[in-house]
């Protein structure tokens, strides 16, 4: 019989989240997945990586602190239809003790394609204060522990990517070509 009912949280490397599926009215009039809606299913993943780091839904009703996304950068790989059963792998990056840098991958849960990446960077706010505000360390700790296991992973290559038109000078009032 289990004795302990605290037992630390075991981070796999990558997280990987339980299984989504692509509801039918998050499809758009171009018959695939709203861009909004890669969002949503990444998101809810990041809920469930909270909710194992100890920063959920409890953690902000309690403490009036939480995370908020500060900058995404989405790539949207292949489409998305209805019904499909996605997954999302979270890699912890970086963090501090007011930031968190991850890096997401949406994939297809059966046949195992990526259809979307997502780089973020969160910051922990005093909810009361509207301020950045240092995690408890009972927070950092669960992310150390994150970090060390996810330290083993190679860096995604996408990650730390920028937008650009590489090649291609934009003249001001000059006809813009169609991309080759």
């Amino acid at each position: 019989m289990l004795e302990r009912c605290d037992l630390e949280p075991l981070f796999f490397a990558p997280f990987v989240s339980s299984v989504m599926r692509v509801e039918p009215a998050w499809i758009d009039y171009n018959g695939h997945l709203n861009m909004a809606y890669y969002n949503v299913l990444l998101d809810r993943a990041v809920d469930e990586v909270f909710e194992l780091l100890g920063c959920g839904l409890d953690y902000v009703k309690e403490y009036k602190h939480s995370f908020f996304t500060a900058e995404a950068h989405v790539r949207y790989l292949r489409e998305l239809h209805a019904e499909m059963p996605v997954r999302v792998t979270f890699q912890l990056l970086e963090f501090d003790s007011k930031r968190m840098h991850y890096f997401e991958q949406l994939f297809h849960a059966g046949e195992g394609w990526v259809s979307a990446t997502s780089e973020n960077m969160s910051l922990h706010v005093d909810m009361e204060a509207k301020r950045t505000a240092h995690c408890p360390d009972r927070i950092l700790a669960a992310l150390s522990r994150m970090k060390a296991a996810h330290a083993k992973l190679p860096r995604p290559e996408a990650a730390g990517r920028g937008i650009a038109m590489r090649g291609r000078a934009l003249v001001p009032g000059a006809a813009q070509h169609e991309a080759p």
